[in-house]
């Protein structure tokens, strides 16, 4: 996007927050597939753990605890991985005269009857729109980020849980 002020000059920060906003939205699809990817191994090593690899003999004792145990750190780090997965969204704050930034705003601008307006606003100054975006986005990411942490540790918690259930038997 070509973007200048009215003598013809670029707007200064334009590209860097295009930039930083396309590197953002690519992390953004980076952190949902390795959700993805860990919810997928979840469910690998809980079906070979169900199908009785490993299990524990007898109904009680320090190995049916582990068991559990092991079996509620891998529910939770399927729980935090899948919203680690979810969509992320926010109201919409557009006003008219606001900068345009996230597709609820422009379905607010829409519904408001002001959508060209906001639209050639955004064209004029899209700086505003941009921080708005990389302010959220960033927020996204790691608000992703931390909870695929939380999960990776609740399943290799539950991985540690599990084998030390095989070995209490």
């Amino acid at each position: 996007m070509e973007t200048s002020t009215g003598g013809g000059e670029p707007v200064k920060g334009v590209r860097a927050a295009e930039r930083l906003l396309a590197d953002m939205r690519s992390e953004i699809g980076r952190a949902d597939t390795k959700a993805s990817v860990l919810i997928g191994a979840i469910g690998v090593c809980v079906g070979a753990v169900a199908g009785g690899v490993g299990k524990p003999s007898g109904a009680g004792g320090p190995g049916a605890v582990l068991w559990w145990a092991g079996g509620v750190a891998w529910a939770l780090a399927l729980g935090f991985l899948m919203f680690a997965a979810a969509p992320r969204y926010r109201r919409s704050a557009w006003e008219p005269g606001g900068p345009l930034s996230y597709f609820l705003d422009i379905r607010r601008a829409s519904r408001s009857g002001r959508l060209p307006e906001a639209l050639r606003s955004a064209e004029d100054d899209p700086l505003p729109g941009l921080v708005t975006a990389l302010s959220d986005t960033s927020g996204i990411v790691a608000a992703k980020h931390r909870w695929i942490r939380v999960g990776i540790g609740c399943f290799a918690l539950g991985a540690v849980l599990l084998s030390a259930a095989v070995v209490a038997g």
